[in-house]
C-alpha cells in the first residue's frame, strides 16, 4: 500500500458527527472527483469514480447521511492493474443531483439558469472545523503525499485555476507554504516542506500517518546529523594530517640545508618535536616542551619553520 492509500484510508474512516463538516467535504470531493453529466430530456446527474474503496464508502455515506439518497454503485475490474478494482458512484435523480450541487454551492442559480461556482464557496467554510474538513475531502478527491522514505512532497490537483487559487489560500490561512505549478492542463496546489507537509495531516486528522512521518524525519535528521559529524571530523583530520606532513618535511628540508642546530631554541625544540612525535596534535606538542607551550605558541613556531623552508628553497633556486 503507498503512503498516499494510507493517509485516504485513515482519514476516510474519520467520524464527522457535524452535519456542517459532512457537508463541506462532500461539497470538496465532488469539485475535486465528480463530474456532472447531462442525461438527457435536460436532466442532470453527478457521477464519481474512485479506486479505493474507502473513498467510495464514503461518499455513499456522506451522500446518504445528508440528503438521504440511494446512490447507484458500480465496480469494475481495472484492467491495467488485475488486482485494482475502480468503483463509480452515480445519482442520476435529476432532482436529487440538482439538490445536491445547490446545497453543496457547487452549482448556483441565476436569472439565466443555473451556474457552475469554481470557487470554494463562503458559506461551507465558515468555521473552522469545516475548513479543515473541506481539505480532507480536497485530499481524498485529488491528492497525493510521496513515500516520505524517499522524498517530501503532496500535492492537491484540479483542472480549474480559480478553485487551484482558493484551495492555496486556504491552507495558507494555516501559516503553510502551499504553491501552484501548472502541469499540462492541471493546477497543481503543492507543500514540499516536511514541516509544512506535517502540519497539512494533522489539519485533515491523519494523525497515524503523521507519526509515521515524523519518525521518518526524525530518523533523517539524525543520519544526517551524523554524517555531518562524520564528514567534519573526516575533513579535520584530513587537514591535520596535510598540515603535519608538510611541517615534517619543511623540518627534514631545513635539517638538510642548515642543520637544526642552526636555529634558535625555540624553534629547534618544536622542530625536534615535530619530528619525534608525528603524529602528535599541536597541543600535544606544546605539551611535550620543557617548559610547555600553548597550541598558539606552537603553531606560531611552525609556521616560522615553513616560512624558512621556503626561503632556503627560494635561494636554491636563483
Amino acid at each position: 500500500m503507498s503512503f498516499s492509500s494510507k493517509v485516504k484510508n485513515e482519514i476516510a474512516k474519520i467520524n464527522d458527527k457535524e452535519s456542517c463538516c459532512q457537508i463541506a467535504e462532500l461539497s470538496a470531493l465532488i469539485k475535486m472527483n465528480g463530474t456532472i453529466q447531462i442525461l438527457g430530456q435536460n436532466r442532470i446527474g453527478i457521477k464519481l469514480t474512485t479506486e479505493n474503496a474507502a473513498i467510495a464508502r464514503r461518499i455513499f455515506s456522506l451522500i446518504k447521511n445528508n440528503f438521504d439518497i440511494q446512490t447507484r454503485v458500480s465496480m469494475t475490474k481495472n484492467k491495467q492493474l488485475k488486482k485494482n478494482y475502480s468503483y463509480t458512484l452515480l445519482v442520476d435523480s435529476d432532482a436529487a443531483s440538482e439538490n445536491i450541487l445547490k446545497k453543496l454551492s457547487i452549482m448556483n442559480e441565476t436569472a439565466g439558469g443555473y451556474k457552475i461556482n469554481y470557487k470554494i464557496p463562503a458559506a461551507i467554510i465558515k468555521n473552522d472545523c469545516c475548513k479543515k474538513a473541506y481539505l480532507r475531502g480536497v485530499f481524498l478527491g485529488g491528492g497525493s503525499i510521496s513515500d516520505p522514505e524517499k522524498t517530501y512532497h503532496l500535492e492537491l490537483v484540479t483542472s480549474n485555476e480559480i478553485y487551484a487559487e482558493d484551495i492555496k489560500n486556504l491552507i495558507n490561512c494555516y501559516g503553510l507554504n502551499a504553491k501552484i505549478v501548472v502541469r499540462k492542463s492541471n493546477f497543481v496546489v503543492y507543500l514540499k516542506e516536511g514541516e509544512n507537509i506535517v502540519d497539512f495531516l494533522n489539519i485533515i486528522g491523519a494523525h497515524s500517518a503523521l507519526l509515521d512521518l515524523e519518525n521518518v524525519r526524525i530518523y533523517k535528521e539524525m543520519r544526517n546529523n551524523v554524517n555531518r559529524i562524520v564528514n567534519c571530523e573526516t575533513a579535520n583530520l584530513s587537514k591535520t594530517v596535510n598540515a603535519a606532513m608538510r611541517q615534517i618535511n619543511n623540518i627534514k628540508y631545513i635539517k638538510e640545508s642548515m642543520g637544526l642546530n642552526k636555529l634558535p631554541k625555540n624553534l629547534r625544540d618544536i622542530a625536534e618535536a615535530r619530528l619525534l612525535y608525528q603524529d602528535a596534535s599541536l597541543k600535544e606538542l606544546g605539551e611535550t616542551i620543557d617548559p610547555p607551550v600553548g597550541k598558539s605558541g606552537v603553531n606560531h613556531r611552525l609556521r616560522k619553520l615553513d616560512e624558512l623552508a621556503e626561503k632556503l628553497r627560494e635561494r636554491k633556486f636563483r
